[in-house]
């Protein structure tokens, strides 16, 4: 897949934005601040449905406006596609494919991105939320029908959670709770189905990760990805990880028994203790955990490799090409040794997106095609 034309109105620092892109590497210059990185979020929030930088869609629509426009004309081989997005400081997004009225979530059917950015450190160093929501976002990518079950999960479990926050209040027993299991039922069935995802999803990533990381680090230091599950009794929120792969139980039932044992804590504390919004991707090498254990440059590493092995695992799966690759911003917290090592890694994709502040910091092969940005300005080569 190729980004060949992005079109931005309204959309962070852009009142309008109109930049073409080639096939092969694409570098955005410029000094920090300047719109760098909005870029390429509008690129990638098309295939992810969400932004690296913010948790709400409000950051992104320019001050002083209701709402950010993203258009993009991409290329699968000899088909183009027109996907636009319109992003509301208030109330539901709207979208378009080729002209025509579109479910925001139809989006990534279409737009297949890989961005590793600076932030993504976080989900090597930071607390399960951000390994959860990298799990959550490639399941969309690899299978767009997940967002709707993953919006379903959430809508129940703050149903639920409100639910147990009432009866707190109220001093109202477990037993006394019928209303509880119509939810439990709910939870069960969509959260069973989000599990499910995520264990298929770390086997799939398994030899890509470890690939990936051995052509980034130059060493293999036996990377391995596992789901800690609060299903299986323990709560990986609060370090209290159980790896529940093995049980003999079928997943669903362990998530039912789970549910009944802890319900009294539920309601005490008002929240929902089980299910996979509590559980942890855990990260390993030379067979400790990252977190905790791993040096600067084996996090580097590790966060990487879990970035290049998902556009490894897009580009056997998808029909759409090679996904497009976005470095935002990151060659300037590498060595001279991994800038290396990255940069042919991308060489070999269809189309890659390097954001930098120094020209310099992003290898030869890399800078095929340069375009500046100034103060959310667009200065391509052959402005004046």
């Amino acid at each position: 897949m190729i980004v060949e034309q992005l079109g931005l109105k309204d959309f962070r620092n852009y009142a309008v934005a109109d930049v073409s892109l080639s096939a092969g590497a694409n570098v955005f210059i410029g000094r920090n601040g300047q719109g760098k990185t909005n870029l390429v979020e509008a690129v990638a929030y098309l295939a992810m449905l969400g932004s690296h930088r913010v948790s709400h869609d409000a950051p992104m629509v320019r001050d002083g406006t209701d709402a950010a426009i993203v258009r993009a004309r991409l290329a699968h081989g000899e088909r183009t596609v027109l996907l636009e997005l319109q992003l509301n400081r208030q109330g539901a997004n709207k979208a378009r494919v080729n002209g025509v009225n579109v479910r925001t979530s139809e989006l990534p059917r279409y737009a297949q991105v890989v961005l590793f950015a600076p932030e993504d450190l976080q989900i090597v160093r930071g607390d399960p939320s951000a390994r959860r929501r990298f799990a959550d976002q490639l399941i969309v990518q690899r299978t767009p029908r997940m967002a709707a079950v993953l919006g379903d999960y959430d809508r129940v479990l703050r149903q639920r959670s409100a639910l147990l926050k009432s009866a707190r209040a109220r001093g109202v027993r477990g037993d006394a709770l019928s209303t509880l299991d119509v939810w439990d039922d709910k939870l069960v069935t969509l959260g069973t189905e989000v599990i499910e995802a995520r264990i298929a999803l770390a086997s799939a990533l398994s030899q890509p990760v470890a690939h990936a990381y051995e052509a980034i680090a130059g060493d293999d230091h036996r990377p391995r990805l596992t789901w800690a599950l609060s299903v299986g009794g323990g709560d990986p929120e609060e370090d209290d990880a159980v790896e529940t792969a093995g049980s003999a139980l079928p997943l669903a039932e362990q998530f039912r028994a789970s549910l009944a044992a802890r319900r009294s804590a539920e309601l005490e504390r008002g929240l929902t203790l089980v299910g996979p919004h509590r559980d942890d991707l855990v990260l390993e090498v030379r067979g400790l955990p990252v977190k905790g254990y791993a040096s600067h440059g084996e996090s580097w590493s590790i966060a990487l490799a879990l970035r290049l092995a998902s556009a490894e695992l897009l580009r056997a799966e998808s029909r759409l090409g090679d996904p497009v690759l976005i470095l935002d911003d990151v060659f300037a917290e590498l060595d001279a040794g991994r800038r290396a090592r990255l940069a042919k890694f991308a060489a070999g994709y269809e189309q890659v997106i390097v954001t930098s502040a120094v020209e310099e910091d992003v290898p030869p092969e890399l800078r095929a095609h340069v375009v500046r940005v100034e103060a959310g300005q667009i200065r391509e080569p052959g402005d004046e």
